[in-house]
């Protein structure tokens, strides 16, 4: 008898652990459902078996847009003074939409009005009687951000097939704007002080305060572009950019002339070349060559008009509008690698 309490009781003991063990199962099941109804996914970063550094080598066009223009407006250049560029670069892939490019060009910018302006045209014939040029050899250091439109998720060897991007950074750069003599020798033009930089001003000179230009400058590159796989580790990308610039002195060019006594000699040569003009050119430059200032001289010659002598109209260049510059880019990438581990493919 006593027995068989003793089996009743534990059966009873069994039942109720049975019992409370599935209430807590089912207190278990609810609070999974509910993590499960919330879950939004786990949040993690761009995989570091999907960085990759790469090299690349750009052939690149530059095009120059100032006060030496076919034109007196912001748009005007002249694709006759295209010259070729080369660059290097090394860039890093930290995410599925974006990487760091650090790169180095050097290139040439020139222009010139005897060849660029039309002597024939009202708008311009001032520009070509003007009859300045220069070429500028910019050496160029940039950092810059790449945002493509087409997220790459996978490792180097699975990226997308093709994206075009859009890029915008800091530069910064050496430029030195030169000019040819009458022996044909290319001059150094910002030791001369062409618009006064290095002359006793007064306070009633147009240009009074103007200080020479820096040959290291500062410049915001910005652009779109479109990147091609061509195979596992090559890439060619064709790119289209500016330089916005800091300083209105690519060409040498910028404010007003100022009398040719307060230069030196070899500044003089290099401010004023309006001498050197053929009067045949056009009956507008005949014109404007007959015009000459009544007391004036150079070389023996009467100073023409808005030109080579201090006055607030005559203008050598328009320094209300900074100078820029383009660059058209063709780059293969040869892609080096992951940065950290090797992929792990599942």
């Amino acid at each position: 008898m006593r027995r068989g309490f003793v089996i009743c009781l534990a059966i009873a003991a069994f039942l109720l652990t049975i019992d409370s063990e599935a209430q807590m199962n089912r207190k278990r099941i609810k609070k999974n459902n509910r993590s499960i109804a919330h879950f939004k996914g786990k949040k993690r970063g761009f995989d570091p078996a999907k960085k990759y550094n790469a090299l690349g080598i750009s052939l690149n066009a530059l095009n120059y847009y100032g006060d030496i223009a076919p034109l007196p407006n912001r748009i005007s250049t002249d694709i006759g003074f295209t010259r070729p560029a080369i660059g290097a670069s090394f860039t890093h892939r930290f995410g599925p939409f974006y990487q760091l490019t650090a790169g180095f060009s050097y290139g040439t910018l020139a222009g010139s009005d005897a060849e660029s302006a039309d002597p024939s045209d009202d708008n311009s014939a001032y520009r070509y009687v003007r009859n300045l040029s220069f070429r500028n050899r910019i050496k160029e250091l940039s950092v810059v951000g790449q945002f493509d439109l087409f997220p790459n998720q996978g490792t180097y060897i699975s990226r997308v097939r093709w994206s075009p991007f859009a890029y915008v950074g800091l530069a910064v750069f050496h430029h030195n704007p030169q000019a040819q003599n009458a022996d044909g020798e290319w001059v150094n033009l910002q030791p001369l002080g062409t618009e006064g930089q290095y002359a006793q001003l007064s306070p009633t000179d147009v240009n009074y305060g103007i200080k020479p230009y820096k040959l290291i400058q500062l410049a915001i590159p910005f652009g779109i572009g479109a990147r091609f796989r061509v195979n596992e580790v090559i890439d060619i990308s064709a790119e289209f950019g500016f330089r916005y610039l800091f300083t209105d002195y690519i060409d040498d060019i910028s404010q007003n002339y100022v009398n040719l006594d307060l230069l030196s000699d070899e500044a003089k040569a290099f401010s004023y070349r309006s001498n050197l003009v053929n009067p045949s050119s056009s009956p507008l430059v005949a014109e404007r060559l007959a015009n000459t200032h009544p007391t004036l001289t150079y070389n023996g010659s009467p100073l023409i008009n808005g030109y080579g002598h201090e006055d607030q109209y005559s203008w050598r260049g328009n320094k209300n509008d900074r100078d820029i510059y383009t660059i058209t880019t063709i780059r293969l990438t040869y892609i080096l690698g992951k940065t950290f581990h090797r992929a792990k493919f599942r």
